[in-house]
């Protein structure tokens, strides 16, 4: 469909493509990935066309048409956001199913008669994209598609993609740092790196596994860089991935690479030392609710973090993740109920907009470790701020750089080694992957990996907390629920309540159009204790597992907890009284 051939391309700094030579067939689904700077977006931009090449050609087969997502929008600020989507004819995509769906799950809550310039950066990606997606392209580039896009969405949009660009049907290529996204929807991946584009066969996980044997082939100088590769196939073999029915890749292969792997931790070994740091509370929430500015945002939050304990927080976007964050480190403060914390506790945050690093802008950035401290130790064995630095990418020309020169992923790593130097035994994370490439992640998640303490992490990669969480939480309509399933768990969820919503709004209409309003209220009560029932079990749950993690010599916690334990399968009980009763007068 389209191929380049020699194409070269210079900027003032360095080449990023040298001499490239590559084609784009239908049906491919490529992935691309490379360091943060390596040409990736510039990659996109001269197939896309709007960027030529310094040298080579750009040949296309025929005349496909192109769409390109761009890391800036291409939104016109005096057309609404309705005749942007439509283009020239604003009630197209309304009579097309497929994108009245692209519209519906992107830009819900969006007035659509909007002009782009009250809209904010999160919105405008997300018009942006379903202005893209409403399109007909033969071939689409997509720059970032996931950023600014809530677990569910990404889900949606996966879904969307495998449908839309079924084989045969059009050529497809994703640059993104979601690993999970990459081996859901790509076939085919292409490494940028150093000048060259190299292609791999099958997702990232298939890419991994190809770069793990293509290094173990190559010096022991470079055995390094192969032993975290090795960790992550690791993991990907051992977790999530490998479970699936269609697995991506060769595992009899992975096994035999990962061999004598140790798992990427220790859950139990980690547990024991953080209990040595941090003893046996950490943070007690008893019915807390928050409101900000009049606004309920969380309620009913009864929850108990244990030391040693790896969460992941879901949620859509405004759910309340952030403030559930800042909750726990003590910024914001409950409205009503009571929050406890350990005498122990040495908590350190990593939010998103990286407000921590001020004090450091015009400081060198290995003068800015220095101040912090002078080793850290990991696994028995002792680093200087330097050293890890380097485990986390940063080169020996950026370590004289300061602070405020730095890319937003480079600050980013930066924040989070200074979180680790500060010796927290609770480390609060709010989207620690936001401007990181796959390769930064992973040396991220391996720092993760060592460390001893209780960790709470936000993010909507669903890759990032599978590896470095064991257990995942929810926030739904303003309540944290558990889900014990995973990200899986959390979507059926999802699908549920849309289902529910659906089902609601159909009695709805019934009941203006004549149905009767008695049986449309015990309806609506039927579905209000279903809710609160499940919100229950939950309670039970965490009231059970809090009589589990008493010191059995500790009689009146004990009894403080079975108390609370009865109290809650009381109240379970009684919803589930009321629900029958329902049930019977709706029969």
């Amino acid at each position: 469909m389209l191929s380049i051939t020699g194409v070269t391309v210079e900027y003032p700094s360095k080449t990023v493509l040298e001499r490239v030579s590559l084609g784009i067939n239908e049906g491919d689904r490529t992935g691309i990935v490379g360091r943060n700077g390596y040409g990736k977006s510039t990659l996109l931009r001269v197939l896309a066309g709007t960027r030529q090449p310094d040298a080579g050609t750009v040949i296309p087969n025929g005349a496909p048409t192109v769409g390109l997502l761009g890391q800036t929008d291409a939104l016109d600020s005096s057309k609404s956001i309705r005749e942007q989507i439509g283009h020239d004819d604003p009630i197209t995509w309304e009579a097309d199913r497929s994108s009245r769906e692209i519209v519906e799950s992107l830009l819900a809550g969006i007035d659509l008669d909007e002009h782009p310039d009250s809209l904010s950066g999160g919105q405008r990606r997300r018009v942006d994209l379903a202005r893209l997606l409403v399109g007909k392209w033969d071939i689409l580039l997509l720059d970032e598609p996931t950023n600014h896009l809530d677990i569910a969405a990404i889900n949606w949009l996966a879904d969307h993609l495998k449908r839309r660009w079924p084989k045969g049907g059009g050529a497809l290529l994703v640059v993104t740092h979601d690993r999970w996204f990459l081996d859901e929807v790509c076939t085919g991946m292409w490494e940028v790196h150093a000048g060259s584009v190299v292609p791999f066969e099958g997702g990232y996980s298939s890419y991994i596994l190809q770069r793990v044997e293509r290094q173990r082939l190559e010096a022991l100088a470079k055995q390094k860089r192969a032993n975290q590769l090795r960790k992550e196939l690791a993991w990907l073999s051992r977790g999530a991935q490998a479970r699936r029915s269609k697995p991506k890749f060769h595992l009899e292969k992975a096994a035999e690479l990962i061999a004598n792997e140790p798992p990427v931790r220790n859950p139990i070994e980690l547990k024991n030392a953080a209990m040595a740091r941090l003893g046996k509370q950490v943070i007690d929430l008893e019915d807390v609710a928050v409101s900000l500015d009049g606004r309920v945002i969380l309620k009913n939050l009864t929850w108990s973090i244990g030391p040693g304990e790896r969460i992941g927080i879901l949620g859509e976007n405004g759910a309340g993740k952030t403030t559930l964050l800042r909750l726990l480190e003590g910024i914001v403060q409950p409205s009503s109920g009571r929050m406890k914390t350990g005498k122990t506790v040495r908590l350190s945050s990593v939010t998103q907009g990286l407000e921590e690093l001020a004090e450091f802008d015009d400081d060198v950035v290995r003068a800015a470790c220095g101040r912090l401290k002078t080793f850290y130790e990991i696994d028995g064995k002792y680093y200087s701020p330097t050293a890890l630095l380097e485990r986390l990418g940063f080169s020996r020309d950026e370590l004289n750089a300061r602070c405020k020169d730095l890319s937003g992923g480079q600050r980013r790593r930066l924040r989070i080694l200074f979180a680790l130097l500060e010796e927290p035994n609770v480390l609060l994370l709010d989207e620690p992957g936001n401007d990181l490439d796959t390769d930064m992640m992973a040396a991220m998640e391996d720092l993760l990996d060592s460390w001893a303490g209780t960790l709470v992490v936000v993010s909507h990669d669903r890759y990032l907390l599978e590896r470095v969480t064991d257990d995942l939480y929810a926030i739904v309509d303003g309540a944290l629920r558990h889900m014990p399933g995973g990200v899986d768990e959390y979507l059926r969820h999802l699908n549920k309540a849309n289902s529910m919503e659906s089902d609601q709004g159909q009695a709805e209409r019934k009941r203006e159009t004549g149905a009767s309003s008695q049986a449309y209220a015990l309806r609506k009560k039927a579905a209000s204790l279903e809710r609160k029932i499940e919100t229950q079990q939950g309670r039970v749950k965490e009231a059970q597992d809090r009589l589990d993690r008493c010191d059995p010599y500790d009689y009146e916690a004990l009894v403080a907890a079975q108390e609370n334990l009865d109290d809650q399968v009381g109240r379970l009980a009684q919803l589930e009284d009321e629900w029958l009763e329902v049930s019977e007068e709706l029969q």
